[in-house]
């Protein structure tokens, strides 16, 4: 069967990212391309691409792979990856990591986003970005500046973005989606941070202990009922905890 529908899913190896390449993938229609650091196995439907989201060069040389030709009724790019950075104040950090986040955050999403924008620019079919942001965007969280920071840039590309699209009726959908919080890796590598560079930790301990954690499945649920609903969203800016 010939895939009607392509997914392109970066931090497909684990956690929201691998959840929905396993959902997605189910779909005999799907193409799912699963963009990791860790090497994953291809199989059926599935194709993965392994790269570092952190090397710039390494994303525009693989442009070519990373957006397939095809007739699709419907091709999606979700932004997954992210990284939680140094849980530190400011003062504190480790510079690399300033970097880094910046890099997995910001500039890896805004080079894909460019490049799924001009590969199917009069691409004919539906068109949709969905990029993972953060409730943290918009708050004050002490030892979260890289996170936060990076999360509201996100946002605010993702709003931009959408302007230019409709300003000139290309046809683009995107979204900038908060996922709530989610039981993964980076939950763990929160509650392991030191109370002295996160007053919150508390909290987010006291969150996993009273198993008010959202599982990756239950949220992948939600993120595909958007893209298959989108014209019900017309806002940018979603929150998976209000539908």
């Amino acid at each position: 069967m010939e895939a009607t529908h392509c997914y392109i899913i970066t931090g497909a190896s684990k956690g929201l990212g691998h959840a929905l390449a396993k959902l997605l993938a189910r779909d005999k229609k799907n193409l799912v391309i699963g963009i990791a650091r860790t090497p994953m196995a291809s199989a059926g439907n599935f194709h993965s691409l392994a790269l570092d989201l952190s090397d710039s060069e390494a994303i525009l040389e693989k442009e070519a792979a990373l957006f397939p030709e095809g007739s699709f009724e419907k091709i999606c790019l979700i932004n997954n990856a992210g990284w939680i950075g140094d849980i530190a104040h400011t003062g504190y950090i480790d510079p690399d990591a300033i970097i880094q986040i910046h890099k997995v955050n910001v500039i890896a999403p805004a080079l894909l986003m460019n490049a799924f924008m001009n590969k199917y620019d009069r691409y004919q079919g539906n068109k949709l970005i969905v990029n993972i942001s953060s409730g943290a965007a918009g708050k004050v969280m002490d030892g979260w500046s890289g996170y936060s920071a990076s999360k509201a840039a996100l946002n605010q590309m993702t709003l931009i973005a959408q302007e230019e699209s409709d300003l000139k009726n290309r046809g683009f959908t995107l979204y900038a989606l908060s996922p709530g919080i989610i039981d993964t890796s980076m939950q763990e590598t929160i509650r392991s941070a030191g109370k002295e560079n996160f007053s919150n930790l508390e909290k987010f301990q006291s969150l996993k202990s009273e198993g008010s954690l959202s599982s990756p499945e239950d949220i992948a649920k939600k993120v595909i009922y958007l893209m298959d609903h989108f014209r019900e969203f017309p806002e940018v800016l979603q929150d998976v905890r209000k539908f």
